[in-house]
């Protein structure tokens, strides 16, 4: 459950929810929902973020991940959307079409600790995100 580090213990799980510039729809195919979740989990192996569940949705995407103790919120937010990005502009060359600048995440996003005691329901929430957008 909790990270070991030198000296000291404990969790640092976020609950993330990033969207694309202007809110475009840009993963309603398949193949770019793929792409996108291959991006993020590369971004964070890379950075030694655990990411436990993500849900590519078609206009934004919800995760759960465990960022090292030493890393502040911002700096694995920009680690997340920035190689991402990065990646995903590699795997998919189109999306500059509509992302010249090279920017496909927006500044803002929403980050949320989630402890031991409320975990599983963030999961579900997260794992639920088709069934919850359903009704709305």
């Amino acid at each position: 459950m909790y990270r070991h580090s030198r000296s000291s213990i404990g969790g640092n799980r976020k609950h993330i929810q990033i969207t694309p510039k202007y809110r475009y729809k840009m993963m309603r195919q398949e193949k770019i929902k793929v792409f996108c979740k291959v991006a993020i989990e590369e971004a964070c192996k890379r950075h030694q973020i655990k990411l436990e569940i993500v849900k590519v949705m078609d206009e934004h995407v919800h995760m759960i991940v465990d960022i090292p103790r030493t890393m502040t919120d911002s700096k694995a937010l920009q680690i997340i959307k920035g190689l991402s990005s990065y990646i995903l502009f590699r795997i998919c060359p189109n999306l500059r079409k509509r992302y010249s600048k090279g920017h496909f995440w927006t500044e803002g996003y929403f980050c949320d600790g989630v402890g031991e005691s409320n975990y599983s329901v963030a999961y579900e929430y997260v794992r639920n995100q088709e069934f919850h957008h359903a009704f709305q």
